[in-house]
C-alpha cells in the first residue's frame, strides 16, 4: 500500500490562516491599513496601504515565526529550533523564541553585513557563520539540525509559517472586504500563499498578484517553465530568491492570477515616494507592490488596491543613496559636465548663469588629467539642486547660447 502525498491545497486553508491569527493574536502588531490620497491620485488607483513596516522587527515575517514556534510540542520548543536567514525571517524568529523560551540558531553566510548579525543577536538569536553563500549557510543548517536535534523552521516553505502570513490578509479583509485587488511581494512565497489562500476563500473575485524583482523572478519562471534567472544585485534583497518554495509554488499557481516583474528605478522610485508621501521607511521588497501598480497603471485603473509594505529593514546609507537618485531622476537634482578654458574667472562666469537661473550649486568638481581637451582646458562637474528638470533645462539651454560645451551626466 502507497502512502499518498498530501495536497498542499488541503495543506493551507482560510481556517489554517485563523487558526494561526487567534493563535498569535496580542503578540504581534495588528499594524494600521490605511487609504494614501496622494498615492491614489498619482496611480489612478485607490491605494490602501497596508503598514507590516510597523511590526516590532519591522516586518511581517513575525506572523509566521511565531505561529511555527507555538505549534511545537514542548520537547521541541526546549531542544531549540534553527533556521537559514540572513534578513528578516532570522530577527522574527529570534524575537519570539526568545520571548517564549525557545533557545534559536540561525546559520547566516559569512558575507552577510555586520549589521544583520547584530540585530539578530540584539533580539536574541545565536548566530553562526558559515559559508560564503545562502545555499552553504543552509546546507549546514539543515546539517546542524540533526546533529542537535533541534527543529528547522523554514522561512517560507512551511504551510504552518504561510498560514501565518496569511493573517495580513484576513486583517485587511476584515478592514476593507470590499478591495478589488491584492498585489504582493513574492520571494519564496510564504506570504503571497497565505494571502492569497484568504483572498480565495472570502472574495473569489478578487484580483491576486504577485510582485517579483526583475532580477529574480524564479517564481515567474518556475510557473511559465521560463530558464531560471542569474540574478543580481537588487534593491529588493528581501525577495531576492533564486528557487522558489515547493510547497509554496503549488499554492501560487492555483491560487494567484498572475505575477509581475518590476526593474530597480521601479523600486527606487516607490522607497522614495513612500517616505516622501507617508513619511514610512519601507524596504524594497517591501515596496515591490507599489512599485508595479505605479508601472502598470492601466492594469489597475480605477480599482480599490491592498498593498502590505512587507518590511521596512534597509540601511540608512542605501535608504539615503535611493532618495538622492531618485531626486535626480525627477530633475531636482543634476549634474552638469562643463568644458572650460583653465585661466581665471572662467568659474565665476559659470556661476553667474547658476545665480540668474536660481539653481543651487552644491559640489564643483575639476579635472585637468583625464580628459581629451587641450592642456590648457578643464573638465567643471557641477551637482546642482533646483524646483524641477524645466529649470535645469533652462539653465543648460542658456548656457549653451553664451557658448559653453555643456551635457547632463545622465543616471546609469
Amino acid at each position: 500500500m502507497t502512502s499518498q502525498v498530501p495536497d498542499p491545497l488541503d495543506q493551507l486553508t482560510i481556517d489554517d490562516v485563523r487558526a494561526a491569527q487567534a493563535r498569535i493574536e496580542g503578540a504581534v502588531v495588528r499594524t494600521p491599513m490605511l487609504k494614501s490620497q496622494t498615492l491614489s491620485d498619482i496611480a489612478g488607483a485607490e491605494i490602501w496601504l497596508k503598514f507590516e513596516n510597523l511590526q516590532f522587527t519591522a516586518a511581517y515575517k513575525e506572523r509566521g515565526a511565531l505561529n511555527a514556534l507555538l505549534l511545537l510540542s514542548e520537547e521541541r520548543r526546549a531542544r531549540g529550533v534553527i533556521a537559514a536567514s540572513a534578513g528578516n525571517h532570522s530577527q522574527g524568529l529570534s524575537y519570539h523564541g526568545t520571548r517564549l523560551g525557545v533557545p534559536v540558531t540561525i546559520v547566516m553566510p559569512k558575507t552577510t553585513p555586520a549589521v544583520k548579525v547584530m540585530q539578530t543577536e540584539s533580539v536574541g538569536g545565536n548566530v553562526v557563520l558559515e559559508g560564503q553563500t545562502f545555499d552553504e549557510a543552509y546546507a549546514h543548517a539543515r546539517a546542524l539540525e540533526q546533529e542537535r536535534g533541534l527543529t528547522f523552521v523554514h522561512p517560507f516553505d512551511d504551510p504552518d509559517v504561510a498560514a501565518g502570513a496569511g493573517t495580513v490578509a484576513l486583517e485587511m479583509l476584515e478592514e476593507k472586504p470590499d478591495l478589488d485587488c491584492l498585489v504582493v511581494p513574492i520571494g519564496g512565497g510564504g506570504l503571497m500563499s497565505g494571502m492569497s489562500t484568504v483572498a480565495r476563500a472570502l472574495n473569489p473575485d478578487m484580483s491576486v498578484v504577485g510582485v517579483e524583482a526583475a532580477l529574480f523572478p524564479s517564481m515567474h519562471h518556475a510557473l511559465t517553465g521560463e530558464p531560471m534567472p542569474e540574478g543580481g544585485d537588487t534593491l529588493a534583497e528581501g525577495i531576492a530568491v533564486k528557487e522558489p518554495g515547493k510547497f509554496t509554488r503549488a499554492i501560487i499557481e492555483k491560487r494567484v492570477d498572475e505575477i509581475l516583474l518590476v526593474g530597480e528605478p521601479e523600486l527606487e522610485s516607490a522607497v522614495a515616494l513612500l517616505l516622501q508621501i507617508e513619511k514610512t521607511v519601507v524596504e524594497g521588497a517591501g515596496a515591490a507592490g507599489l512599485a508595479a501598480v505605479l508601472a502598470n497603471k492601466s492594469k489597475f485603473a480605477g480599482k480599490k488596491v491592498g498593498l502590505p509594505l512587507c518590511g521596512g529593514n534597509i540601511d540608512s546609507r542605501l535608504l539615503a543613496t535611493v532618495l538622492l537618485r531618485n531626486l535626480a531622476r525627477e530633475g531636482r537634482l543634476a549634474r552638469l559636465r562643463i568644458a572650460l578654458k583653465d585661466q581665471p574667472g572662467a568659474l565665476h562666469k559659470v556661476v553667474s548663469l547658476f545665480e540668474r537661473h536660481n539653481v543651487n550649486i552644491i559640489e564643483v568638481y575639476h579635472q585637468r588629467v583625464f580628459t581629451k581637451l587641450p592642456a590648457k582646458g578643464l573638465i567643471t562637474d557641477i551637482e546642482c539642486e533646483a524646483r524641477n528638470k524645466s529649470q535645469v533645462d533652462a539653465l543648460i539651454a542658456d548656457m549653451r547660447g553664451a557658448g559653453y560645451d555643456v551635457h547632463p551626466v545622465e543616471l546609469a
